[in-house]
């Protein structure tokens, strides 16, 4: 075992301050030269022949990935059509609540996590807060580039308000996700519509220009994400400026609104300057923030460890809170 990963000269250790299982993932994560196994190239914005291979390919390995981590799930998943979108609605079983619904929208670097992967994200985030979730199956290029997906969740969103109020939504997206959960609730408030409970930004991808200073340094750290994504932040952008807040949400002006939010990322993390950055412009405009930083993870941190084991439980306690300060509100 090599013992930590390769960056350039240099090896960099893997870190001895987490737990054994994010540890053992790390190791996992690089060939015996300590070469990260995920560092790939990604086509050109214009090669769509080549994105639709990449896409395929990525499917299939994110197909893989959610079978194995929806062992000992229990909740049940049913897809529907809700205001013209594909919607896989998932039920756990000990449902604590039909009054309070969470919007889960999936990651995938804007353009993979259709399909079993967004099924299993919404099984996961059901389990987890004991309510009803909807998780938003939307479309993604090469065939349906920006704003098709923010469009999207947009009309999703405006049916849960609908149905259930603002003060009963939650909403949470990871990596991708979470640029489309900060988007959204930039184009829901200019918009007119109320604003949720909660919002949930796990690892975000908030910059699309990529400008933070963890772009620079932990693309050697992060073995997950091993580079720049700018070719897929072209693909979706389809020709739109990359600074428009719609894409970018980093660069939103929040003094006219914005939900309490927490945020995540980890040291070891190529999207850690998404969410310090964020943390700070929220703070700036007076906006309810957390900011969670776990050692030594890399993108997303790694499932089934102590680490995520400690995260769900932070953002249970923070979606509860958002549903008990709504209902103060609500009686004021």
């Amino acid at each position: 075992m090599v013992g930590g990963v390769k960056a350039g000269e240099r090896l960099l250790p893997f870190p001895r301050s987490v737990s054994r299982t994010a540890r053992a993932f790390l190791e996992q994560c690089v060939s015996e030269d300590g070469t990260p196994l995920n560092r790939k190239s990604l086509p050109p914005a214009d090669d769509l022949v080549g994105w639709r291979k990449q896409i395929a390919a990525a499917s299939a390995a994110l197909d893989q990935m959610a079978q194995l981590w929806s062992a000992g799930l229990t909740a049940t998943v049913e897809t529907v059509e809700m205001a013209n979108c594909l919607v896989h609605i998932a039920t756990p079983g000990d449902l604590i609540s039909e009054a309070q619904v969470y919007l889960d929208i999936h990651g995938g670097a804007l353009v993979n996590g259709s399909g079993n992967f967004c099924k299993w994200g919404a099984r996961r985030a059901a389990q987890t807060h004991g309510i009803r979730c909807y998780a938003v199956d939307y479309r993604m290029p090469p065939d349906h580039p920006y704003p098709a997906a923010l469009d999207d969740c947009l009309a999703v969103y405006r049916l849960l308000v609908e149905r259930f109020g603002p003060g009963n939504v939650a909403v949470g997206g990871a990596s991708a996700g979470g640029n489309l959960a900060a988007a959204l609730m930039l184009r829901a408030r200019d918009e007119g519509l109320s604003l949720p409970a909660s919002l949930l930004l796990l690892t975000p991808e908030l910059d699309l220009t990529e400008s933070g200073d963890s772009f620079e340094v932990n693309v050697p750290a992060d073995v997950v994400l091993c580079g720049s994504l700018m070719p897929a932040n072209l693909l979706y952008a389809g020709g739109h400026d990359l600074t428009d807040p719609y894409l970018s949400p980093l660069f939103g002006d929040f003094t006219q609104g914005f939900p309490r939010t927490f945020l995540q990322a980890g040291t070891r993390d190529l999207f850690l300057s998404n969410a310090v950055r964020m943390h700070r412009a929220l703070l700036r405009a007076g906006i309810p923030v957390e900011l969670h930083v776990f050692e030594g993870m890399p993108h997303g941190l790694v499932f089934g460890s102590p680490e995520a084991a400690e995260l769900e439980a932070e953002t249970k306690r923070f979606v509860e809170a958002g549903w008990e300060r709504a209902m103060q509100v609500t009686r004021s």
